[in-house]
């Protein structure tokens, strides 16, 4: 009875051992199927990002520490600058003396323009709200109105700007609002905007475009570029000075003289006096 006890202990024993192994060696199989999945690439990959979390405190510190010693090199070149450089931008700003002046630009051609060139239109406005926030002399803030520009101001105070008018703008008045035509039409519609000018029964003028430059092409300046010379006259004072700080390389402006000739004729005309003598002053040689 005593041998068939043990035997039978052992035999338990034996069962139980051998359900054990099979859990620890299938246990064993996995992890090692699992790390047979992972290519040589990925198991890198895995590392990579595990050491980019280990490290996230540290670069955490290093950013904050950068920040301030950024900090510490503007003051210190602050204070090496006696301070000037932290006021600069104000002070520009204190220097800007806006003008009374006003211009307006006539939106009312949309129904005559490709959807093209309405773009263009667009970019030429958002053109000259740039310029006249950097301008010296800025003119009374650009606003957009849904009524017609004639009933927001005065008639009488209304000049049309138009390269078809026969009247020619001698000088800016301060109390007048200049209008420009905002039309992108590649010259389809000439005169267009002096018709307008008429039917308003508003004044009209020209810039003198011709008294102070020469050009290739037709004297037709887009929206920006008359917003441009204006804001240029107000701060240089002269009409050729604003014209060739604008006026686009494009369109062959040349400077003209008070005669009406180029700045180049007259310097071929002159090289050409100086090259024939004066046969007058030569000596006789007839014999």
């Amino acid at each position: 009875m005593a041998d068939d006890s043990v035997k039978s202990e052992a035999s338990a024993q034996q069962e139980n051992g051998n359900t054990d192994n099979p859990k620890t060696v299938s246990s064993n199989g996995e992890a090692a199927a699992e790390n047979q999945t992972l290519s040589k690439r990925q198991r890198k990959k895995l590392l990579k990002q595990q050491k980019w979390e280990e490290e996230r405190e540290l670069r955490k510190q290093r950013r904050k520490e950068r920040k301030q010693q950024r900090r510490l090199d503007r003051q210190n070149h602050q204070e090496e600058e006696g301070g000037e450089g932290q006021n600069v931008r104000k002070r520009s700003r204190r220097e800007v003396t806006p003008s009374s002046l006003r211009l307006v630009v006539d939106c009312s051609f949309d129904n005559l323009m490709l959807i093209k060139d309405a773009r263009k239109l667009h970019k030429q406005i958002q053109r000259c709200y740039a310029e006249n926030r950097r301008a010296l002399h800025p003119v009374q803030d650009i606003s957009i109105k849904t009524e017609h520009y004639s009933e927001v101001v005065a008639k009488e105070e209304l000049v049309y700007l138009t390269s078809d008018s026969p009247n020619v703008l001698e000088e800016l008045d301060q109390k007048k609002a200049y209008v420009i035509g905002g039309l992108v039409d590649h010259n389809h519609h000439k005169g267009i905007t002096f018709e307008r000018a008429k039917e308003l029964g508003i004044d009209h003028a020209q810039l003198p475009l011709s008294s102070f430059v020469k050009m290739n092409s037709r004297k037709v300046l887009a929206v920006n570029h008359v917003f441009e010379i204006i804001l240029a006259y107000l701060e240089k004072g002269t009409w050729q000075e604003a014209f060739f700080t604008v006026l686009p390389q494009r369109k062959g402006a040349v400077a003209v003289d008070q005669d009406g000739t180029t700045i180049q004729e007259k310097e071929e005309e002159d090289s050409d006096s100086d090259s024939d003598p004066d046969t007058s002053d030569q000596p006789d040689k007839r014999v």
